[in-house]
């Protein structure tokens, strides 16, 4: 189960044929460039390749009219004169005699993805096409796109494959409307979209891109829009958005597969969307969402126009969907004031829909407020996009300075390794993941234990020789990420140790999630480099913003909202470059929440991630742990169900606590007013 990359090279045949500055940046350079980037850093060369087919005049059917397929058809046979009067009548749209065949190859190669994704060829893969998709109606091109190619491979997935739930993400810097239109009265497509809006300044200018759109009919609540009110929106935002607005309503929906139309004009650089996110943020929101579906993500490219910043973010995606850990994100995690407004508006516009809103305090109103300015009536109709201005607002010299540095870190030799108490257990592994069988120094071993009378046993020394063997090598960068096996009797004294040994050699920020019952060393100081979490304690406690204590949630929801809406966010703004899930005695969790946990902790530290697991826990653990931390899909948590008012209560009381110190936690009326400018 690998990756896919579905390309064609006649998708560059597609070019502007006449003197237009609006359209003149969606060129087939934004295709060659990206793949060579690829081929450089190998990537290619570790997906299934697959050549793009064309898309058949039925499938196109699926979404468009025949009539609207027939003028596209047409466009074949047009001179240049006729193409550039046919284009005028829509919105930023050129049409060249090739349109039609790239066109059905850019829809062709959605739909080998979905059919190699959901046949079980691959586990995920990325469709690099032109020309984009998501603005396109059914009789209409609209920005750049000719068929929905994204919206054509969800109508495919249901009618062949039978799929009842799908999950379509669109990241694109400008509102993917034609998906919308055609999904918004449909409760089997879940549509989320994030979009440049301005207060509706911002092109395609329409109302329905607002926060209260929501759907129509029995498509309430599955149409999911953030606008984007200001420029320079930036990693903290992105995923601030992922934590508190898109996961946990994807959790609920629980979709069978995860579309993604992945415009690139979001990230830092791209003059069409103005934001700041640099292109790791991509392999992060592209990882958080592999734990949805099985792991069954199939990406389309939409926009993209600053030729570096989408070949270095395609990249990104692609290393995430390889199952590559996430490089770290750089710079303060706190998200703008006008983002936390922004997700707060769609919390409440949604709350009437989601019992996983709903159990995070979000009080549903039924009719939000229309965020356009000025009283300005929502029906005006404005044209045309704003003229196109090459980084505008950027600061080009720190822009170079940013992407020409290496954006991969350099990748561990060992993805992952283990260090197993059974044996035979390794058999169940995938083939590449290492079995240690190494172990520290005798003699450092017995100085490291020597504190602690737990670990005097020869059976707790041998354990803490390979812990502390497996934690050397992933903080020297030959391993990323490693499990461990400890007896139940040290379980308490191997993590102190565990702690230590990390901070005094080489960690700057240690994460310690520990699970059960674990408690915090009692001279571990709040010094600023390592955080405390323990999940399973008796009571919800923030003895410090540094020492933090939650009771074990005892549904699905419960659960899924202490990962999103606290650890996750806490791991988030602490920045670690170290994390250590500790699964002490009777530690609670069921084999999928560990596993959702340990994939989940790989993105804030860049998954430099070492998970101890107690010996008493199920056989599978340490297996299921290691092939989550190796890049694989988490196993599925089952039904939703809605978490108990005890949980939400301690819940919402520690992130009160908490949020002034760490900003991910902050949603703007929660936290009493908008973060940073």
């Amino acid at each position: 189960m690998g990756t896919a990359l579905v390309y064609h090279e006649d998708m560059t045949a597609a070019r502007l044929l006449w003197d237009d500055p609006e359209c003149e940046i969606e060129c087939p350079e934004r295709l060659t460039t990206a793949l060579e980037r690829l081929q450089q850093r190998g990537l290619e060369q570790r997906c299934l390749q697959l050549a793009a087919r064309e898309a058949s005049e039925a499938e196109l059917g699926l979404v468009h009219s025949p009539e609207y397929v027939a003028l596209v058809r047409g466009t074949q046979a047009l001179g240049t004169g006729e193409l550039q009067t046919l284009s005028g009548q829509y919105d930023a749209v050129y049409f060249h005699p090739s349109t039609f065949h790239c066109a059905r190859l850019a829809v062709g190669a959605a739909l080998q993805l979905v059919d190699a994704v959901l046949a079980g060829a691959v586990r995920n893969g990325l469709a690099l096409v032109r020309p984009p998709g998501h603005h396109s109606q059914r009789a209409a091109a609209n920005g750049f796109c000719v068929f929905n190619n994204v919206a054509i491979a969800a109508k495919h997935a249901q009618r062949q494959h039978g799929l009842h739930r799908i999950l379509i993400v669109d990241w694109d810097v400008h509102h993917g409307q034609g998906i919308q239109y055609i999904f918004e009265d449909d409760p089997s497509v879940l549509y989320f979209s994030w979009h440049r809006y301005e207060h509706g300044r911002f092109w395609p200018y329409l109302r329905e891109s607002d926060a209260d759109a929501v759907g129509q009919g029995p498509g309430l609540g599955f149409t999911v829009n953030l606008p984007w009110n200001q420029v320079g929106m930036g990693n903290a935002d992105y995923v601030a958005a992922f934590l508190h607005v898109l996961l946990p309503v994807a959790f609920e929906f629980n979709p069978e597969l995860v579309l993604v139309s992945a415009g690139f004009d979001s990230a830092i650089g791209d003059p069409e969307g103005q934001m700041q996110a640099t292109p790791e943020c991509f392999a992060h929101l592209t990882q958080l969402l592999q734990v949805l579906a099985g792991g069954r993500v199939c990406a389309v490219l939409e926009g993209g126009y600053h030729l570096e910043s989408l070949s270095q973010s395609v990249c990104m995606m692609v290393q995430a969907l390889l199952g590559d850990p996430a490089p770290p994100l750089l710079g303060p995690m706190v998200p703008h004031g006008s983002a936390l407004e922004s997700i707060q508006s769609v919390r409440v516009a949604q709350a009437p829909h989601w019992m996983s809103l709903q159990q995070q305090g979000v009080a549903p109103v039924l009719s939000p407020s229309s965020h356009s300015p000025e009283g300005r009536p929502s029906s005006l109709l404005l044209t045309g996009r704003p003229e196109f201005k090459a980084a505008a607002t950027q600061d080009v010299a720190a822009l170079s300075s940013l992407l020409d540095q290496p954006r991969l870190n350099p990748t561990p030799p060992v993805r992952t390794a283990v260090a197993l108490a059974a044996p035979d257990a390794a058999l169940a592994l995938p083939s590449d993941v290492l079995c240690e069988e190494g172990s520290a120094p005798q003699e450092e071993t017995q100085a490291w234990a020597r504190p602690h009378e737990a670990l005097a046993q020869d059976r707790a020394l041998t354990a803490l020789g390979k812990v502390l063997y497996l934690l050397d090598r992933i903080l020297d960068g030959q391993v990323s990420s490693g499990i461990a096996v400890t007896p139940a009797c040290a379980a308490a004294a191997t993590l102190d140790v565990a702690i230590r040994c990390g901070l005094s050699h080489g960690a700057q920020r240690l994460l310690c999630l520990a699970v059960g019952q674990l408690d915090r060393p009692p001279d571990l100081t709040d010094d600023g480099r390592n955080l405390w979490l323990n999940i399973g304690g008796k009571e919800a406690a923030a003895l410090s913003v540094f020492h933090v204590s939650v009771p074990l949630p005892g549904t699905t929801g419960g659960f899924l909202s202490c990962v999103l809406a606290l650890v996750l966010p806490l791991a988030y703004s602490f920045q670690p470059d170290l994390v250590l899930v500790a699964l002490g005695p009777a530690h609670g969790l069921r084999d999928p929440q560990a596993a959702l946990l340990a994939a989940l902790l790989r993105g804030p530290a860049g998954g430099r991630v070492l998970a101890l697991v107690d010996e008493e826990s199920t056989p599978q653990l340490a297996v299921v742990l290691a092939r989550v931390l190796h890049g694989e899909a988490a196993p599925s948590l089952g039904p939703f169900s809605m978490a108990s008012p005890e949980d939400v209560q301690a819940l919402m009381q520690l992130r009160g606590q908490l949020e002034p110190r760490w900003k991910m936690l902050q949603v703007a009326s929660e936290a009493g007013g908008p973060g940073s400018g």
